[in-house]
């Protein structure tokens, strides 16, 4: 089998590394400076092992790159495999799915099958069918959905082995041949075959349930701030809880953000309109007031902002990314500068090329101990493991740190008064 990946930025490129190591795959990318850095085995984003993966699969000839789309006109799969974007609201921008559909229904081979990793609202896979198939009427060509189910940081492992695999399609015929593909990485009985459009709510509200519990913790953890109760203990408790669960998303911090979490949340409040289901509307709008709920944290603990020197570690808005897009703790930067605040800012990983497109007030630091050295006091923000490893027993001056992630864990250490939520 002949695979082809359409779209080639954090999804497409992860795909494209994990199925060349037992398929042939080649990736196109409307992008020809993309391209040409793929082709040398760059790629444009950090994640772990990516780089290192798709050098190896280059070398072993399994992995080509192409801008030209003609190149797909043999592959038996086709991932459409672009991130999804979303505009400052969380708003999903669908146009680069229709465009990148209309291209490729020019080129495909009969029989084949685009399979759609990308994002999508409920309803637009069945949009995009119709338009694959509208092609000249051939009716050959097919359409499946199998969303992604990546964890920034571990995106390879999780694509390779996944806990288990959503396959949503039309007809039987599709389903039998998709899974004739992913039963290389999956056995059957954790394929779960389903309609186009449940494929598409399962992703939905796998999106809604982690982000609820996102904020969910976070009320939770302000009330057991007000009562003197310890929110790590309480979330081991409510953990132990078989039906809650170990791996439930009950870490209170400062908030998701991102636009993945958001986006589908704001879906299922348009579709819903008017109705009853007015639950995630809700979540979204909470979790747009927790980076006000942190500022006042930040101030309650420190004072008055206006002329402080403010630390901040961490600038992504998760571990294992590099991209400042979308990014909570740039928000709550700025929110600290307009309250008269000056900040300094380190982060292990961060693409400050990515300041040319967003509102950053802050200086770069190029390590922790730079960082400490400027400021009057420090707030984590993103729990970059390199902060962990960090010996913060070596720092000699008394400093404050504020741990938005309870992640450090420095409450005996010497000449450092620690904070955490």
């Amino acid at each position: 089998m002949k695979i082809g990946v359409f779209g080639l930025w954090h999804l497409g490129c992860v795909i494209s590394a994990s199925w060349s190591k037992v398929n042939q795959v080649i990736g196109y990318d409307y992008d020809s400076e993309n391209i040409e850095s793929l082709k040398k085995g760059i790629p444009p984003i950090y994640e772990p092992f990516l780089e290192e993966t798709l050098k190896e699969n280059l070398n072993k000839g399994l992995l080509t790159f192409t801008n030209d789309k003609n190149d797909l006109n043999d592959c038996d799969y086709i991932f459409l495999a672009y991130d999804t974007p979303v505009d400052d609201n969380d708003n999903s921008e669908t146009l680069i799915l229709i465009n990148s559909i209309v291209d490729l229904k020019q080129v495909l081979k009969k029989n084949a099958i685009v399979i759609i990793s990308s994002q999508t609202p409920i309803g637009f896979c069945s949009d995009l069918r119709e338009i694959l198939r509208n092609h000249n009427n051939d009716s050959t060509l097919e359409l499946a959905y199998s969303p992604e189910n990546l964890r920034l940081g571990e995106a390879i492992k999780c694509y390779l082995e996944p806990d288990r695999i959503i396959l949503g399609t039309n007809n039987k015929e599709t389903e039998d041949k998709c899974l004739k593909l992913f039963n290389q990485i999956q056995i059957n009985d954790n394929i779960l075959c389903m309609s186009l459009e449940s494929a598409e709510m399962v992703k939905h509200g796998i999106n809604s349930f982690l982000a609820m519990s996102i904020v969910f913790a976070n009320h939770l953890a302000d009330i057991c701030s007000e009562k003197g109760a310890k929110i790590q203990d309480v979330v081991k408790g409510l953990k132990s809880d078989p039906r809650i669960g170990k791996k439930s998303y009950l870490a209170p911090g400062i908030g998701f953000s991102g636009g993945t979490l958001g986006r589908d949340l704001k879906v299922l409040k348009a579709v819903n309109g008017n109705g009853f289901a007015k639950l995630f509307g809700t979540i979204h709008e909470l979790n747009s007031e927790r980076k006000y709920s942190i500022v006042s944290k930040i101030r309650n603990t420190f004072g008055d902002l206006n002329n402080k020197n403010i630390g901040i570690l961490g600038l992504t808005y998760k571990p294992g990314t590099s991209t400042l897009r979308r990014s909570l703790p740039i928000e709550i930067i700025n929110i600290l500068h307009n309250n008269g605040a000056t900040i300094n800012a380190f982060d292990p990983k961060a693409d400050y090329n990515e300041m040319l497109e967003i509102e950053a007030n802050f200086y770069i630091k190029n390590s922790i101990s730079e960082l400490i050295d400027s400021c009057e006091f420090i707030v984590l923000l993103t729990e970059w493991p390199e902060f962990k490893e960090f010996d913060w027993s070596s720092v000699d001056k008394n400093i404050s740190i504020l741990d938005t992630k309870n992640f450090l864990n420095l409450t005996n250490s010497k000449n450092i008064n620690y904070y955490s939520i």
